[in-house]
């Protein structure tokens, strides 16, 4: 049975860094685009990062360009969202999802999606 489990969320302060990690099972990643999204409180599901597995482009939303950085580890099965200097407005939980094609458009959130991390970041 196909899985993603995101862990790693947590109370930050403004400034802060955290590290989360997305840990797939029941299927090969390498072939599937992964991304990031999140949802805030009262706000729509945003894209945040993703990556293609068909050429490891890496594309960031607008506002968290130069602060956030996502990679993956295929042979860990398990994709990363690092994510430095953070905001309050960053607050959200944040889950991880697939595209089967492995390019970061159509597809992304079509299949796969994790329950999500829940970042705080409050002073």
């Amino acid at each position: 049975q196909a899985q993603l489990v995101e862990s790693g969320g947590d109370l930050v302060q403004p400034g802060g860094s955290l590290r989360l990690s997305c840990a797939v099972s029941g299927f090969t990643m390498d072939f599937y685009a992964i991304g990031w999204f999140r949802q805030a409180p009262g706000k729509e599901r945003e894209g945040v990062a993703c990556i293609s597995s068909k050429d490891g482009t890496k594309y960031y939303a607008d506002s968290v360009k130069g602060r956030f950085t996502a990679s993956r580890d295929n042979d860990k099965s398990t994709v990363y969202l690092q994510m430095n200097s953070l905001k309050l407005e960053d607050t959200a939980v944040y889950y991880c999802t697939t595209a089967i094609d492995g390019w970061c458009d159509y597809y992304l959130g079509k299949n796969y999606w994790g329950k999500g991390t829940l970042v705080t970041v409050s002073s």
